[in-house]
């Protein structure tokens, strides 16, 4: 992909990071500079484990794929997340629901794992989620990620493209259907309703624009996906 820059290689597969990425960067700046150099600090390595999970999350689907021959060109982290882009999706619908569900499956055994961590060092931190500072709480940092990655399992598995939810829904689908396409056409009428949900919700109920994009986003995915699909 075009502006962004190789990072190193993890089981041959190239992680690379979007220019957009210094988003971030500026806005931890902007964010906690008021609070001095220990909050960014703090900020920038909940960052950096936040984009490490994702990183294995992708991974997840990357070496699912390969399972089945299928390459990974190459792992980018944006500001929204991260994409491992596969050469191409497998149209064996049960590969395609392996393939899809190894992501968030990773997120569950490192929020078990982490979990596990936490409860055998001591008791579970009593404290609220956010108010631990990462460099001096080892285990309230841990006890964050656990949480962390029930988040992005869940958030993954929403029915909508490019969320591992709506391929999962395609593949289930196309169990069913003897068109894949008529498949993708469903899974992505059904993200797009999801998409005027979450721009619902940003508006009227959280009053938070990140949700807007998002359904934006996924708006724009529903169609691409779907148009793809016909081409092929």
């Amino acid at each position: 992909m075009r502006w962004s820059w190789r990072i190193g290689r993890v089981a041959g597969i190239g992680i690379s990071v979007h220019v957009t990425f210094l988003l971030i960067l500026l806005w931890i700046v902007v964010e906690e500079y008021t609070l001095g150099v220990r909050a960014m600090a703090g900020t920038a390595l909940y960052v950096v484990a936040l984009f490490t999970i994702v990183v294995l999350h992708e991974l997840g689907h990357a070496l699912t794929a390969r399972r089945f021959g299928i390459v990974t060109r190459d792992i980018i982290l944006l500001p929204i997340g991260g994409v491992a882009r596969l050469e191409r999706m497998p149209r064996n619908p049960r590969q395609e629901l392996l393939v899809a569900v190894a992501g968030p499956a990773v997120n569950v055994v490192l929020a078990l794992a982490l979990l596990a961590i936490v409860r055998l060092t001591g008791t579970l931190p009593a404290a609220d989620l956010y108010d631990f500072d990462p460099l001096l709480s080892v285990r309230g940092f841990l006890f964050q990620l656990v949480f962390v990655n029930v988040v992005l399992a869940l958030f993954n598995m929403l029915p909508a493209f490019p969320m591992d939810g709506g391929r999962v829904l395609r593949a289930l689908l196309a169990m069913r259907m003897s068109s894949y396409a008529r498949a993708t056409g469903i899974a992505a009428r059904v993200g797009r309703v999801l998409a005027l949900a979450l721009a619902a919700a940003g508006l009227y109920e959280l009053r938070n624009p990140f949700w807007v994009l998002i359904a934006m986003f996924v708006w724009m995915a529903a169609g691409t996906e779907a148009a793809a699909v016909r081409e092929a």
